[in-house]
């Protein structure tokens, strides 16, 4: 017996009910980047392992998933390393090349590769999959889409503005009800960093800082401890921990705390332009709040952090981003800041479908099914059929002559808006006999009629 097939973990199929949802999703954020003036362009599926290896973090590294060398160069894997039990070199050497982790890292090197062709400040969007190693779980995927807006060329922090009225405008679009855009910036981490005496140790700080709403307090302080930091250093931290209040209050809080610290009041400094900026320009239905934990353990920021979350959902941040300063610079193209943000659309859809937030008008879902009565009438009907696509009304004649019964069970498992019976008498009469499969109801109709009426 023939063996069920399956897909991989992590990994899905999509209905056409589902992709007319999916792509309600991605039309409407690229409406709103190219309304704010983004231009799109695409990248390859997968990269040269040295264009993402080394860009995102012991961690991110982890989850890229490689392509297995063919052909000849196979040869080149390194055995000793396999008998050293040096796994991940032998594994680099199976391998030349990589599926994309995410697009931030291509763009860097797309805007390197073809600077020439390119006028800065440089600003495009992007919308395709990316592929992660990750462990499957709710909102979780091993292949999923991501909607990038960036902009290079510029170290202005209008564009941070820009970008939290830009997350504000596509949920609202998307009418999400209750989300919140968290904001932090790199240069207040690095001045924690400062303060407790281990700037050496940054990245073990945010990435464990970054974990304070699913491992708690304890479970921070232990796994810094596990880095490195001194007792001393993790004394310093604590009071971050206590910090409270309205994200006015939380940021003369950390004032206080980073007031020795020159890069840390930079960053304090660079966060209230933009939040006084945004509450001046007003937002639709964000919240804005400064969260000091909020690290997104990627190597790669140096300025803003931003994270949106989805209030009343049980689900990780549905966007986030922020600003690189120096990501361009490891593929030798100095002193090019950028900033950007990611729409995480899987996730986006699963909040809602989980909060029935799609609207009912987005399917793909024929309009109209001409029922198949016999030779005579199937002639008629195609040439119907030609003239309603022609009109823009969906249409399909049914391929044969079965029973009533299966046609109108086709018509009900299509969930076909409307089905066109026509027999002898409506061609005699020059009428269409149009029925509505949710009313019920039936009306004959010119063919004038019919369309206005479907259109409708």
């Amino acid at each position: 017996m023939a063996q069920k097939p399956s897909i991989p973990k992590g990994t899905r199929d999509f209905l056409p009910a589902e992709v007319a949802k999916r792509t309600y999703i991605f039309d409407t954020i690229r409406k709103s980047f190219e309304v704010y003036g983004f231009a799109p362009i695409e990248t390859p599926s997968f990269e040269l392992s040295t264009t993402l290896l080394g860009k995102y973090g012991e961690e991110g590294d982890r989850l890229i998933f490689k392509i297995l060398n063919s052909g000849d160069k196979v040869k080149k894997a390194d055995l000793q390393a396999l008998e050293d039990n040096n796994l991940a070199r032998f594994s680099n050497s199976l391998s030349e090349k990589a599926l994309r982790y995410d697009l931030t890292v291509p763009f860097a090197r797309f805007v390197v590769q073809h600077q020439n062709d390119l006028s800065f400040p440089f600003k495009r969007y992007q919308i395709q999959p990316v592929w992660r190693a990750d462990r499957p779980q709710h909102g979780r995927y091993q292949e999923f889409f991501q909607c990038d807006a960036d902009v290079v060329g510029s170290d202005s922090l209008l564009y941070e503005v820009d970008f939290v009225l830009l997350f504000d405008e596509v949920l609202t679009n998307l009418n999400l009800p209750d989300f919140t855009i968290q904001i932090n910036n790199r240069k207040i981490l690095s001045g924690i960093a400062e303060i407790s005496g281990e700037s050496d140790k940054l990245i073990q700080i945010t990435v464990a800082i970054d974990k304070l709403d699913k491992i708690g307090k304890e479970g921070v302080v232990k796994e810094l401890a596990e880095k490195g930091l001194s007792a001393q250093a993790l004394e310093k931290i604590n009071p971050l921990f206590e910090i409270t209040g309205s994200t006015k209050s939380r940021l003369n809080q950390m004032k206080e705390y980073l007031a020795s610290s020159e890069i840390g009041l930079e960053g304090i400094s660079e966060m209230e332009f933009v939040l006084e900026q945004v509450e001046e320009l007003g937002l639709k239905r964000a919240k804005v709040e400064f969260d000091v934990t909020l690290a997104r353990g990627l190597n790669y920021y140096t300025g803003a952090i931003f994270e949106v979350k989805a209030n009343g959902v049980n689900m990780g941040s549905i966007c986030g981003g922020g600003r690189y300063d120096d990501l361009t610079g490891i593929f030798g193209m100095k002193d090019m800041s950028g900033v950007g943000i990611s729409f995480g659309a899987d996730r986006i859809y699963d909040v809602l479908t989980e909060l029935e937030l799609f609207p009912e008008a987005v399917d793909n879902t024929l309009d109209l099914l001409f029922i198949n009565f016999g030779e005579t009438e199937e002639k008629f009907c195609l040439k119907l059929v030609k003239q309603m696509r022609a009109a823009g009304i969906s249409s399909e004649l049914y391929p044969s002559s079965a029973k009533m019964k299966k046609q109108m069970k086709y018509a009900d498992d299509r969930n076909v808006k409307n089905v066109a019976l026509i027999g002898q008498n409506e061609i005699d009469k020059g009428i269409l006999l149009i029925k509505n499969m949710e009313s019920g109801e039936q009306a004959e109709l010119s063919f004038d009629q019919a369309v206005s009426q479907l259109k409708a």
